[in-house]
């Protein structure tokens, strides 16, 4: 049963517990609390979420095998006994009295004794341990790539600019292709003026060292939406660099963070922009799937530009602008002039953003789960029995969506991904599968970071004990085509494959989680919607890549869309067969 496993606690971020309003536009100060910058070896250098405080200690304390002649399994569900508190592995839930975490646990080991030993990757229990994290997540595949490389990726046969980040511990090949940050920041894709990094988790000192040393004294302005200690904490880590300024982003509705993962890079030779899923932290570049849009180099306007100028199909610039003025900002007045000085019109995807606040009338449809019912209804063209098309959403967290699927995902949420234009009541009549993909113990388990990759994958057992039926949408994390079965995802991706994954209607990469706080919730019998935090993703649409690579106007065909899926996620990466029981779910919680 679920109630009998020990699950890890998580809590939200500092952000999400307060509606106290700060000046937007901070740099670090002198007087800063000394004592935001100390007392933190036991745990990482920037503030972060307790899932992965959690999770950084355990791999600062790896547990050590020393015994040979018992199976590694059964020696670490030894070895498990005496330290499963605050190792982050086991932390129990808050509810529980503590005769029953003793009970847990020890029921957790037998469990876990149970389980076949991994055949291809055994727990990952780093034997450098006189390295730091940080090092060792720096010292392979995070060099840029090979100039040549980079700049054919970019120009070449990647129509879509849809990439994944390289993962340390997998085959060459399958790096191919793949990007790390400090390729994205590489004097290759221009010569640098200044840089806005939009994120939820910042380590500033591992973000400078990013940059190549010609560019780390250019004007960096970091986005987030820490407050109280988180704040100073961040504030204290930017003391030594004179050229970083912070803008925070107002959240005024609890339990809402700054989710958004995206760059803006001014060079002198133009503009472009990145939107991404990886926290500005070490783990997230090195052993992790995750997904990166970069855009064309946006080329300057012509002096005296009209507002209208450089607009893309997709109506891509004015979307961004928009989203950056909802941050209420006079920092982002700045790089908001920016953007409207540059030509944008080449850009092929669909920006789809959150903001927080409650909207009513024609702004209900410009954020969250109700902008992407209007994108897809007003340029997703109707596919042949389209009832049988599945909708697949692959995310690392998940929320609360009440006591039944009617309260929120099979309504409101599958109306808005149902739409193409057709008669969405129709489709939800006939019931559109739902196929929802979620790691499960085994795949943390024999994960190249081992059990600290649950850190990153939070979702609290008093959540999961109200929405049991949820399990029977799961699916098992796979991606062999990518070669990244092993690499846990924090990449979030929605999309809509023909049955026989084909052909694709439609594809979205995104840093929203499934949750109402990410997307949004109907409130007022539908007259209003909320939304908490900030997100921002891109919408890949068949109909606006069609004159440049060939697509069908319905529906991206095999040569075309589908390569998002050999990409990323195809019919052999989604495994729809393995349906995780409630006991997978109660392990993927650690």
């Amino acid at each position: 049963m679920l109630q009998e496993g020990a699950h890890g606690k998580w809590t939200v971020s500092s952000s999400d517990e307060s509606t106290e309003e700060n000046s937007d536009n901070e740099k670090p100060s002198t007087s800063s609390l000394l004592h935001a910058a100390c007392g933190r070896a036991s745990g990482p250098q920037y503030p972060c979420s307790e899932a992965r405080k959690a999770a950084h200690k355990r791999k600062a304390s790896p547990l050590k095998f020393s015994d040979k002649s018992f199976p590694a399994e059964t020696r670490l569900a030894e070895k498990q006994r005496p330290s499963q508190e605050g190792l982050g592995w086991c932390l129990s839930s808050s509810d529980e009295e503590p005769e029953d975490q003793e009970k847990q646990a020890h029921k957790e080991t037998v469990k876990e004794e149970k389980n076949d030993a991994p055949k291809e990757h055994p727990l990952n229990f780093h034997k450098d341990n006189e390295l730091s994290e940080n090092q060792k997540a720096e010292e392979c595949c995070e060099a840029p790539s090979e100039a040549q490389d980079t700049w054919d990726l970019l120009n070449g046969g990647n129509p879509f600019r849809f990439f994944l980040t390289k993962v340390r511990g997998i085959k060459q090949n399958y790096n191919s292709g793949a990007l790390h940050i400090k390729d994205i920041l590489s004097p290759l894709f221009g010569t640098l003026l200044s840089s806005a990094q939009f994120n939820y988790c910042i380590d500033v000192e591992w973000l400078v060292r990013q940059y190549p040393q010609e560019f780390r004294k250019k004007p960096l302005l970091i986005v987030h939406g820490e407050k109280r200690e988180s704040k100073a904490e961040l504030l204290a880590q930017a003391r030594p660099y004179e050229n970083i300024s912070f803008c925070q982003a107002k959240l005024d509705i609890a339990f809402g963070t700054h989710h958004t993962k995206m760059m803006l890079l001014l060079y002198e030779e133009g503009l472009r922009v990145v939107i991404h899923t990886s926290n500005l932290i070490a783990e997230d570049w090195h052993q992790k799937t995750q997904g990166i849009w970069i855009s064309p180099l946006y080329p300057r306007l012509p002096r005296g530009p009209t507002d209208s100028s450089g607009e893309s199909e997709t109506n891509f610039k004015s979307d961004l602008i928009s989203y950056l003025m909802a941050y209420n900002s006079p920092t982002l007045k700045e790089w908001i002039d920016k953007i409207q000085e540059h030509d944008l019109s080449e850009t092929r995807v669909y920006l789809l953003g959150s903001t927080p606040g409650r909207y009513q009338g024609i702004d209900k449809e410009k954020w969250g789960h109700l902008r992407l019912r209007k994108l897809l209804k007003e340029h997703a063209s109707s596919v042949p029995a389209q009832e049988s098309w599945p909708l697949v959403g692959q995310f690392s967290s998940i929320g609360s969506m009440g006591v039944d699927e009617s309260k929120w995902l099979c309504s409101e949420f599958q109306e808005s991904l149902v739409a193409t234009g057709s008669s969405v009541t129709t489709l939800l009549k006939y019931g559109v599968p739902i196929h929802l993909v979620y790691p499960t113990v085994d795949n943390v388990r024999q994960s190249l970071e081992g059990y600290p990759a649950g850190g990153s994958l939070p979702y609290s057992i008093q959540t999961a004990q109200k929405q049991l039926w949820l399990h029977s949408y799961f699916h098992k994390w796979s991606a062999e085509v990518s070669g990244r079965s092993h690499a846990m995802p924090h990449i979030k991706t929605y999309m809509r494959p023909s049955p026989d994954f084909q052909k694709i209607a439609w594809f979205l990469v995104t840093s929203a989680n499934l949750s109402k706080a990410a997307w949004g919730a109907l409130e007022k019998n539908g007259t209003q919607l909320m939304i908490r935090s900030y997100e921002l993703g891109v919408l890949f649409l068949p109909s606006a890549f069609s004159v440049k690579v060939g697509i069908s106007s319905v529906l991206a065909e095999v040569e075309g869309g589908n390569h998002l899926l050999q990409t990323y996620c195809s019919s052999k990466d989604v495994t729809f067969g393995e349906v995780r029981s409630p006991m997978d779910l109660e392990y993927s919680l650690h």
